[in-house]
């Protein structure tokens, strides 16, 4: 398996030293609690692209907080991207502040309202960081998003679902230009396990709407019984299921975690693989800089040295 370093042959450059602050608090109308993010960028370079990323709902208090995802984060940030994360309302860490909110326990537009939000206030969260004034550029934005926040993220790339009180809801964000989605939730028909009455907004989801350019990241292991018994094709869905421009990259051996995102060495990882994780940082970099930058080749060099011969770590379809 390859997990060397991206390299300057693959047009993101060496990794940068990594600086990162947080909380950035931000405060909203309406929303029960302010909104926290962490904001994570290269200590040099300017014009920098954007990364939204959008956390899941894992067992762990704090993963699914600004304070997660670090093996994600870091080697975003490092490869030239700010990365922003929101604590949503769904985080644990919120958990007795926010019971009775309207929209609990799942907050599922809030979610994506959140990105919205940071989207606006991106000119007040550039000022409140340390030496990152003057840095980002804000025409080139991404989403990302693992699991529930896979969901959020296809909200917000165009995916349409309906809800009981308003109908069809879209959560477009035309500012968003490319997006990641990591072991996201598929089609909502075929669900049957155990939570799905719990997330009935699951069942309404039309990706048929999802035309923003988008990375689908699936696992061949990950088998979601408590929402399918479909296995592990139901998280290519939003990649099958959607028009292009998309791209499915299928990991070898994940299971949901995909190596262990969403923290170092963290318990409930059941698939741990440091190497696995490495490979997916770089090409999910290489991605999203081919996507906000017209002419690069990066996506192409990195699937030829991490999805091609004896030590693939998956494999790549696209339309």
């Amino acid at each position: 398996m390859s997990t060397s370093t991206v390299t300057s042959a693959d047009a993101l450059g060496m990794p940068a030293p990594v600086l990162s602050f947080g909380p950035v608090v931000l405060s909203v109308p309406g929303r029960p609690v302010d909104l926290q993010v962490r904001v994570s960028a290269p200590a040099t370079g300017t014009g920098l692209p954007v990364i939204l990323l959008s956390h899941g709902q894992g067992p762990s208090n704090n993963l699914s907080s600004l304070n997660g995802y670090a093996p994600l984060v870091n080697a975003w940030a490092a490869q030239g991207f700010v990365v922003i994360q929101p604590t949503h309302l769904t985080s644990r860490t919120l958990s007795d502040r926010v019971a009775d909110a309207p929209g609990a326990p799942f907050f599922w537009r809030s979610r994506s309202e959140d990105m919205s939000h940071i989207l606006d206030r991106l000119d007040v969260i550039e000022e409140a960081v340390p030496l990152l004034t003057g840095r980002i550029d804000p025409t080139k934005v991404a989403v990302a998003g693992h699991s529930f926040g896979g969901f959020t993220s296809s909200l917000l790339l165009g995916a349409r679902v309906a809800d009981t009180d308003d109908g069809e809801v879209s959560l477009l964000e035309p500012r968003i230009k490319a997006g990641v989605l990591l072991a996201a939730p598929g089609r909502g028909d075929v669900l049957n396990g155990p939570m799905a009455d719990a997330l009935p907004v699951f069942r309404t989801i039309d990706f048929s709407t999802m035309t923003t350019p988008a990375l689908v990241v699936v696992g061949d292991a990950d088998d979601s019984r408590h929402f399918t018994d479909m296995g592990p094709d139901w998280h290519a869905d939003p990649y099958t299921l959607a028009p292009g421009p998309k791209a499915l990259l299928t990991l070898f051996g994940a299971e949901h975690g995909l190596g262990g995102i969403a923290g170092y060495d963290a318990a409930e990882t059941t698939d741990e693989s440091p190497g696995r994780v490495a490979a997916l940082a770089r090409l999910t970099a290489a991605y999203l800089h081919t996507r906000l930058h017209s002419g690069a080749v990066t996506w192409h060099a990195a699937c030829e040295a991490l999805t091609t011969g004896p030590d693939a770590i998956g494999r790549v379809e696209s339309k």
